[in-house]
């Protein structure tokens, strides 16, 4: 199996970077994505790569829908600039980034506002705060973003344990979301067991493929959201194909990325119609691969990652 590297830049900054990196291969089945972000370490990266080789080489589960509903994910941007997004994503689900460094409450406020004015009659909004806040904090912006949403659906991941997630949740009557504290803590049933959150957000690399994600749904006693971890459309159609196999599917997906990368590497990026993305399995392209291959200092050092996670592998 050869990797091949990209490095794709990203028009607005989104989890602190402004490139997306990572590696694309073909399998027996297919081709799939390993794209463990820069600050993963080797042993942290290694369900990124078991995510790789079962979605390459083992078909997807039977799936039960033919589309998948997904929200459009709104960067911590100006409230004009996130209005506009919302507008052009055809999604009736939003999802607004808050809690960004060096940014406050007010402009979060601003933010949720002119979302919530951009999205159609009936439109959901819901805010991720990816572990920032402290409970207090937390407490007190959710009741306040919740004002300005008139109603979120859900915040995801407004703390960053679970323990934390647990106290928010009894103090606010907006549902809770985890996110990293199942993904990066080593025991994704840690916020079942706490009673920590009312959703689980489970995303196909980072836990270990599609079938090792469709184990923890079937165990994790709450509703299940996909999400993608900004993936190029190989990685999103895996998402895709978790999300399209998973019995209930009561919430939207947050599965429409590609619009916050400049590039990808098939001919036609996963973009949602009417809010909704078809299960279909990309193949890479060679002319739009050309345009985002990476340059050789990259391709080294991935090649270098990928060694390393072997590595931890044999051990």
């Amino acid at each position: 199996m050869q990797f091949r590297t990209f490095a794709i830049d990203m028009p607005t900054r989104f989890r602190g970077v402004n490139r997306r990196e990572g590696m694309v291969v073909r399998g027996d089945v297919g081709w799939a994505e390993f794209s463990p972000f820069l600050d993963y370490s080797a042993a942290e990266c290694v369900p990124w790569y078991q995510a790789t080789l079962d979605s390459a080489n083992r078909p997807w589960p039977d799936r039960v829908r033919d589309r998948v509903p997904v929200n459009v994910t709104v960067p911590a941007v100006d409230p004009e600039h996130a209005a506009r997004i919302v507008l052009g994503s055809t999604c009736r689900t939003a999802k607004v980034k808050v809690a960004e460094r060096g940014q406050t409450l007010a402009d979060d406020i601003a933010r949720v506002e002119a979302v919530r004015d951009a999205l159609p009659l009936g439109g959901q909004l819901r805010i991720d705060a990816n572990g920032a806040w402290e409970v207090g904090e937390a407490v007190k912006a959710i009741r306040k973003l919740d004002k300005a949403a008139q109603g979120l659906e859900y915040v995801e991941q407004p703390c960053a344990t679970a323990k934390e997630l647990a106290e928010v949740r009894k103090k606010v009557d907006v549902r809770v979301a985890a996110d990293e504290c199942i993904r990066r803590s080593g025991d994704p049933f840690r916020v079942r067991d706490l009673h920590a959150a009312d959703i689980a957000v489970l995303k196909v690399q980072p836990l270990g493929g599609i079938h090792a994600c469709f184990r923890i749904a079937e165990q994790i006693d709450m509703p299940v959201v996909v999400s993608s971890a900004v993936e190029t459309s190989i990685g999103l159609a895996a998402g895709v194909a978790l999300a399209a196999a998973l019995p209930d599917l009561p919430f939207a997906c947050g599965l429409a990325t590609t619009s916050l990368l400049a590039g990808d590497v098939v001919a036609e990026p996963l973009r949602p119609i009417d809010g909704y993305l078809p299960v279909i399995r990309p193949q890479l392209d060679e002319v739009a691969f050309a345009k985002v291959a990476a340059p050789p200092e990259i391709e080294e050092r991935w090649q270098t990652r990928l060694e390393a996670v072997r590595e931890e592998l044999d051990e």
